[in-house]
């Protein structure tokens, strides 16, 4: 159904993380889908396109590990500037981003009447073009008075290989037959409360007929159900081969209905390398021949690629040839894993934030050093004040019931957001600031050493292995790794660190705690990282107040790491929190850790509060202990409580 009329708004970063395309929105009176972007319009609207080019890299290459096709923009959600003040203009209609109602079956709060949308007895009612939110279906039930609202019937069905339907009311309630009285019977669905499960019943008006949404619930009720049809109502498709999973029911509003499948990345200064890089991906059609050095002096050399003449003629060769390479080989060879591809976002913004110079201030990117404190010297090398920074988001895909995860890439079927091969994925992009730490390479190298075959160490190695082999798909026969995907030693370190930090931050400088992310920058002794940058993440004038990069001057810094550290020391769950290890049978992937000293909300950590332990940074109990308990401790001796 397509009214064309604004129902609702949302803020770009809500069309990323909690309902992109795929998902259901809840309103008011009722719930929408978000439509697939085959349905988006981005006519007459200049500016919704977003330069990033190494997120678009990035996109494409998660991209063609799942066999899609590949895109050339980042486009922001459709929205017109003034559209909100006149929304009666012509300018303004359909202008926005598509939904549709669903669930399309509706309930009746008077009469409890259950009927599909299509009904004549429901009309759609959105009288006041100022207050989307007064958008609402009626039932025509009564002659007189005020017609009474219809509400969304909230129940689904999904499977894990993303479908989503209509729940079958129909021939649920005739036990997979029809009425015997009338060929459409009209249905009537009362809920009877209780709080133990759901409770709710479904009568044929007809034949008199009744059953509880009950027989559809748990193992058992899903033998009551029909198979899964592989519908996804975002792209209005049925799968053709049809879908061998089982359908489930599910509540409408439930966490699990929709997880998005996310990439971002900080907007660098444009270095020598990224630009030829982009320059290569953008003129390829007219640069693909530069293959040797007569060609590019060839090319060079006519009027209309005088550009050529700043770069070097080996670097773009080279990018020629990488490019080449990547467009030849098979996807399936040439791509990384998941977590590979958002790891290779954060190589060149750890080149820029460690780098001994910094770059020229751009409007996107500002980079100051600040002198490190004489009692945090120790435990930091570098400190750097992120004055601006510009940081990109774009949805790949998503999936439903099972969260994607990069540990486990395989437990999770991605749902693809459009029908045809569209050109570009939705993304946003926010501004703020930020505090870059870096701690120092040989600190972390010598407790790297000594924490390497600890018992605590071995603890999280097993556990890791135990988590990933309980998720393993049955569709892996062969090759599967168990430890593919561990983070190491070092993350789990700069991680707890900057759980700590960032509760400790949220406490001084006015931010909430869901208004900062992190970003850790972390690897092996060969290709050594150590950096935590935190940096502020909401799309409002909360991202840039200056209160974050303010705690980075040396005081507030030295208060901030010794109160952190402090409160590591101690929480209000021990001794329980400082005692857990995870150990067999056990696959959770924390140490000394909870939601009382360490845990931050899911926006804010960049690994779902996985990889963290309070004993790798202070001492847990006697602060005096000597042997393994003391090699465990990262942090210098002078920093510790």
């Amino acid at each position: 159904m397509s009214y064309f009329r604004k129902v609702g708004s949302a803020r770009p970063s809500h069309l990323m993380f909690t309902a992109g395309v795929g998902s259901l929105v809840d309103l008011p009176n009722f719930s929408v889908l978000v439509k697939g972007t085959d349905f988006w319009s981005h006519a007459g609207l200049a500016d919704s396109v977003i330069e990033e080019p190494r997120l678009r890299a990035a996109v494409n290459r998660s991209l063609q590990l799942y066999g899609e096709h590949q895109i050339t923009e980042l486009r922001a959600a459709p929205w017109l500037e003034g559209g909100d003040n006149d929304p009666k203009g012509l300018a303004a209609q359909g202008v926005g981003v598509p939904v549709s109602p669903f669930p399309q079956w509706l309930r009746c709060t008077a009469c409890d009447e259950l009927a599909p949308i299509d009904t004549e007895a429901f009309t759609f009612v959105n009288n006041n073009p100022r207050a989307p939110h007064e958008a609402k279906f009626v039932h025509d039930c009564r002659t007189k008075g005020k017609k009474p609202l219809a509400v969304a019937a909230r129940f689904t069905l999904v499977c894990t290989a993303g479908h989503l339907d209509e729940f079958p009311y129909l021939p649920f309630v005739h036990h997979g037959g029809e009425c015997t009285h009338a060929p459409r019977p009209r249905l009537r669905m009362r809920d009877h409360g209780g709080n133990q499960a759901a409770n709710v019943t479904l009568e044929c008006l007809a034949c008199g007929t009744p059953r509880n949404i009950r027989d559809a619930m748990g193992e058992k009720g899903r033998r009551n159900l029909p198979a899964c049809r592989g519908r996804h109502p975002h792209l209005g498709t049925f799968d053709r081969e049809g879908c061998d999973q089982e359908a489930i029911l599910m509540v409408a509003g439930a966490s699990n209905q929709w997880f998005p499948i996310t990439l971002s990345a900080l907007a660098l200064p444009p270095g020598n390398t990224e630009r030829v890089t982009e320059l290569v991906e953008e003129r390829w059609p007219e640069l693909k021949a530069i293959t040797s050095t007569a060609a590019y002096d060839l090319i060079s050399s006519l009027p209309a690629y005088g550009y050529l003449k700043e770069y070097d003629a080996g670097v773009i060769i080279d990018a020629v040839q990488a490019r080449q390479r990547f467009l030849d080989a098979d996807p399936w060879d040439v791509v990384p894993a998941p977590a590979a591809v958002a790891a290779d976002l954060l190589g060149p913004e750890w080149a820029v934030l460690a780098a001994d110079q910094l770059p020229t201030p751009t409007d996107d990117f500002a980079l100051e050093t600040v002198k490190v404190p004489a009692a945090l010297d120790g435990l930091f090398s570098h400190v750097r004040q992120v004055q601006r920074l510009r940081e990109a988001r774009a949805l790949t895909g998503f999936t439903r019931l099972d969260a994607p995860d990069p540990e486990a890439p395989e437990i999770a079927t991605p749902v693809r957001l459009s029908r045809g091969a569209q050109q570009w994925v939705p993304a946003s992009e926010v501004r703020g600031e930020g505090i870059f730490l870096r701690v120092r390479e040989e600190l972390m190298a010598q407790w790297e050493g000594r924490i390497v075959k600890s018992a605590a160490m071995d603890a999280h190695r097993e556990a890791y292995r135990r988590f990933r082999t309980n998720r393993k798909s049955d569709r892996i026969t062969s090759g599967f790794d168990d430890m593919h995907g561990w983070p190491g030693p070092r993350y789990l370190a700069l991680h707890t660190l900057s759980h700590l930090l960032i509760r400790t931050i949220a406490l001084e400088c006015g931010y909430n705690s869901a208004s900062l992310a992190e970003r850790i920058y972390a690897s092996d002794a060969e290709d050594p990282r150590t950096g935590i940058l935190i940096y502020t993440a909401v799309p409002d004038s909360e991202g840039t107040l200056g209160g974050l990069v303010s705690l980075a001057d040396p005081d507030p810094l030295q208060r901030i790491v010794r109160r952190a550290l402090g409160d590591a020391s101690r929480c209000s769950s021990d001794p329980l929190c400082s005692e857990r290890l995870p150990q067999h049978p056990a696959d959770f992937l924390h140490g000394a850790a909870c939601h009382v000293c360490l845990f931050v909300s899911e926006t804010t950590c960049e690994r779902g509060n996985r990889y963290l332990d309070r004993r790798f940074l202070v001492p847990l109990g006697d602060a005096s202990a000597e042997g393994d308990a003391a090699d465990l401790v990262l942090t210098p001796v002078e920093l510790r409580p």
